[in-house]
């Protein structure tokens, strides 16, 4: 299967993205709002494939010590076919050597433990949805 890497927010459907947030079970907003999340983003990588979108990722970062990974997703037809470890591996390698976060679904953290993350013991989070993110299993 042949994809294509695009490092930037240019050309992109929002609609398309927040569809496909939904459809793997992920928090999604409006597209405008994942517009601002992503172009507000020191990294942004899609995964194109015969012109559409079938995953992408992001990170936050300070560009000193700081930096957070959100919004990992590959659409479910293209899921075990090593395209989330590229979304991931093009993430890292563009960040500068600095601390990572990131929430992982519950059940999830393997992947992410493959990447070289590690679950925190002293994490906290303070969510606009708190309710919603308990019922998930994110919070106690």
């Amino acid at each position: 299967m042949e994809v294509e890497f695009r490092y930037t927010c240019a050309g992109v459907n929002w609609q398309t993205i927040a569809d496909m947030l939904k459809r793997v079970g992920m928090t999604h907003y409006d597209p405008q709002l994942h517009q601002k999340a992503f172009e507000n983003s020191a990294v942004t990588v899609f995964i194109y494939h015969d012109g559409q979108p079938i995953g992408f990722g992001r990170a936050i970062s300070d560009d000193a010590y700081q930096a957070a990974i959100y919004d990992v997703v590959v659409a479910p037809e293209f899921q075990r076919k090593g395209l989330g470890h590229a979304i991931m591996d093009a993430i890292l390698s563009r960040l500068p050597p600095c601390n990572i976060i990131l929430y992982a679904s519950p059940g999830k953290e393997g992947f992410y433990e493959k990447h070289g993350l590690r679950k925190m013991k002293t994490g906290m989070a303070h969510f606009t949805n708190a309710d919603r993110m308990r019922a998930r299993g994110f919070t106690e």
